[in-house]
């Protein structure tokens, strides 16, 4: 049974369009349910990232009509009705395998080498995996991934250097301010990638950690991981005229921080500097 993938990435289409067709993980069960059961895939797997939207599938008809289906299916879910030329791409074998392996590897990340894409990537195979929506084909796949992915990352210098989003946002930081000791940060989101860019700040210098996310207890579990202050959401205002850095990443589908919000605010900081960067999907 051939193995198939189609889907968007950085590479072919801006983040406005990728945001349009990201799959929240809450209904990745559901999407890979239709996949199987309207007959577009036997097998799926689903990898909604930063930086791409991938629909790994297993199917008995490896050929333009499946392609068509996979194609409807993702512009349905992500309810597009704009023209798509070159920012869908579809893989068949031995393409399609060999582009698995390269996402594993760090080889086609926007970051060279970025360590976040494995994990990510496991984690949209294990959720499969746990709803039943893979099978042989698949499974034997993406754990002969895993296993080059470990052999690259062991055997080769790809980890030199910036190796995720969230370091090369540090890294920013770090030229903005010429040094980050004694500056004052916010995170707004306590996932995975502000748990490690917040780490980076500190590893780097930074003072102070504030974090703020809309589950209050998840906020204060990190922020006693961090040995930072954690805030109510809606608290963040009241922070910014001490913040010289603020790192977004949440899953909030609409802006967190905008123009109207931060202009009467930055009156407030008689001139001082605040960076914002955001690295959140959408």
């Amino acid at each position: 049974m051939p193995i198939v993938v189609i889907g968007l990435s950085h590479h072919t289409s801006p983040v406005e369009l990728r945001e349009r067709f990201a799959f929240a993980e809450a209904k990745i069960p559901e999407a890979l349910q239709k996949l199987r059961s309207n007959g577009v895939a036997d097998e799926a797997v689903i990898l909604s990232t930063c930086n791409r939207v991938e629909i790994y599938a297993a199917t008995t008809n490896a050929d333009r009509s499946a392609f068509q289906a996979l194609r409807q299916f993702l512009v349905a879910w992500g309810d597009y009705r704009g023209p798509l030329n070159e920012e869908i791409y579809n893989l068949s074998e031995p393409q399609s395998v060999e582009h698995l392996f390269k996402v594993a590897c760090g080889i086609d990340s926007m970051v060279l080498g970025e360590t976040e894409i494995l994990g990510q990537l496991k984690r949209a195979y294990d959720l499969a995996l746990q709803h039943k929506q893979t099978g042989g084909r698949l499974n034997k796949a993406f754990q002969r991934a895993f296993n080059v992915a470990k052999q690259i990352r062991t055997g080769t210098n790809i980890q030199r250097g910036s190796v995720s989003v969230g370091s090369v946002a540090v890294e920013l930081a770090e030229k903005i301010f010429s040094a980050l000791h004694g500056r004052h940060v916010m995170v707004i989101g306590a996932g995975d990638t502000s748990e490690k860019t917040a780490r980076a700040l500190l590893a780097r210098g930074a003072q102070s950690i504030i974090v703020s996310n809309r589950s209050y207890d998840r906020a204060e579990a990190l922020a006693v991981d961090l040995g930072g202050r954690a805030i109510h959401f809606e608290g963040w205002a009241g922070e910014f005229q001490k913040i010289d850095i603020v790192i977004s990443s949440t899953a909030a589908p609409h802006y967190v921080l905008d123009r109207a919000k931060l202009e009467p605010l930055m009156k407030l900081r008689k001139n001082r500097p605040l960076l914002l960067i955001d690295i959140a999907v959408p």
